[in-house]
């Protein structure tokens, strides 16, 4: 980058610039992945100038055909950024004057890198934010696989980890499903508002060349360009939401990681990991660990840390556009390259891990699990909650002292306890009576449950259909 010719700004200045100020000021490696991104902004822009009478036809034509050349190279590996390439508006310019001489350098006009660099991450949000969709149907698809097969189990349900109540096991796994399904919602609402074209803002003040913004917006699969052009090159609370977007997601990965971490330990035994999803201990033979659950736990601190380095960013920088700006891309490939390692392989381990039914089972009414049951049965007699509860928890400390359930307490011991507790208490003392009763929308209840994998079937339905019909740019 000493050469200033090579740079987009160098004219002014009287020496090339310090070693110290190239490495600091070049764009990181990884940024050039938003190289076809914007290229479809110079595509559009070509149409504007043309529009705006700088380009002919003829050249226009020339200049698009040059652009798509340069796509084709950059996606098949044929074409690299050199180290004089501060970032990857000045790669392209290089090649456009290197093949196309002096029409290469008309295409400048009426832009900026401000609104060029806006773009392109607009475009690179909008494309993997449905991709980032689509791997998250995949995990739930694989939530639901393993739902409508342990509709009928029967489990533990938990509070504060201590046992709670007795549900089926698809219930558990559909809480999980329903957060994930919240964080697609979340991503298409996030994008209509990114949905907005900063191109025609060029540095801050709009362009006087680029006049018909609306037109390139409707080109690149925009809604609309944005409105006020200081904002358009200024604002990154688009990224911000993204990223708390992912951020979310990922804090609801770490949940069902614990989770899975926790059932697959020998204390629990719920559920056997696939041999390909697990891994073992370089020195203790008989360990299999959950080191995808452990992997995915560990990388939502870096979805979380991603979110907060924005915001720090973003704090307390005035308008219009300052360099600062340029840790957006940062945080946010972090991001998406994270979740699109971690949702593929979370997705495999869910939809291959067995489950020990008779485990479950066993362990459902551990803890007096059903005791809520002898609560409710003697508020449906009268009782005021408050005393129902009072006795249910006399009755548990006398099966806690002769170490018997809830079910095994004679017909005497059940009036010493209060003589309202008759021998019928024990028709809701069972595991199918506590999980049919609770057959309210929402429910545990297995027709419930299955009701509510149909409604969320559905709503995937939608949430794919929105991936596939987006008209922007997919790479």
């Amino acid at each position: 980058m000493s050469n200033s010719s090579e740079l987009l700004w160098g004219a002014r200045f009287k020496s090339a610039p310090a070693a110290a100020l190239t490495a600091l000021s070049r764009c990181p490696d990884n940024y050039f992945s938003l190289t076809p991104y914007d290229i479809a902004g110079c595509r559009a822009h070509a149409h504007e100038l043309q529009r705006a009478g700088l380009l002919t036809e003829d050249e226009t034509i020339r200049m698009i055909a040059t652009l798509d050349t340069l796509d084709d190279e950059f996606r098949q590996g044929m074409l690299q950024p050199s180290q004089n390439d501060e970032d990857v508006h000045t790669f392209i310019e290089r090649e456009l004057v290197v093949r196309l001489g002096e029409l290469g350098g008309k295409l400048r006009a009426g832009r900026s890198r401000n609104d060029q660099t806006a773009n392109d991450l607009r475009l690179y949000l909008r494309d993997h934010g449905r991709k980032i969709v689509a791997d998250l149907l995949q995990l739930q698809s694989a939530l639901i696989k393993q739902s409508e097969a342990h509709i009928q189990t029967l489990a533990p349900g938990f509070t504060h980890l201590q046992q709670a109540q007795p549900i089926v096991f698809a219930h558990q796994l559909m809480a999980h499903a329903q957060a994930f399904s919240r964080d697609i919602q979340r991503m298409q609402d996030w994008d209509t508002r990114c949905a907005l074209s900063p191109l025609g803002a060029a540095a801050m003040a709009g362009s006087a060349i680029a006049m018909h913004p609306e037109l390139s917006a409707r080109e690149l699969g925009y809604l609309a360009p944005c409105e006020n052009s200081i904002d358009a090159v200024a604002s990154r609370d688009h990224v911000a939401e993204f990223l708390f977007v992912t951020g979310m997601l990922g804090v609801n990965l770490s949940r069902l990681s614990e989770e899975v971490c926790l059932w697959a330990s020998r204390q629990f035994r719920w559920v056997e990991i696939n041999d390909s999803y697990a891994t073992g201990s370089s020195i203790m033979p008989q360990k299999k660990n959950p080191d995808i659950a452990e992997l995915s736990r560990g990388r939502s601190g870096r979805l979380i840390g991603n979110l907060m380095a924005m915001l720090a960013t973003m704090k307390a920088m005035p308008l219009s556009y300052n360099r600062d700006l340029g840790e957006d891309k940062r945080s946010v490939l972090d991001s998406v390259d994270t979740l699109r390692l971690v949702l593929p392989a979370m997705s495999g381990m869910i939809e291959t891990m067995s489950v020990n039914v008779d485990q479950l089972l066993h362990q459902a009414p551990d803890g007096f699990t059903l005791a809520t049951e002898v609560a409710d049965w003697l508020a449906k007699r009268g009782v005021p909650f408050k005393e129902a509860h009072e006795i249910t928890g006399k009755l548990v400390r006398l099966c806690e002292i002769h170490a018997c359930q809830l079910w095994e307490v004679s017909d005497e011991q059940l009036a010493d306890v209060d003589t309202r507790l008759t021998a019928d208490v024990r028709t809701c003392l069972t595991l199918d009576a506590a999980i049919a009763a609770r057959d309210g929308y929402g429910g545990t209840a297995p027709l419930r449950v299955n009701e509510q994998i149909e409604r969320l079937k559905s709503v995937m339905q939608s949430q794919s259909a929105w991936v596939s019909a987006y008209r922007g740019l997919v790479i």
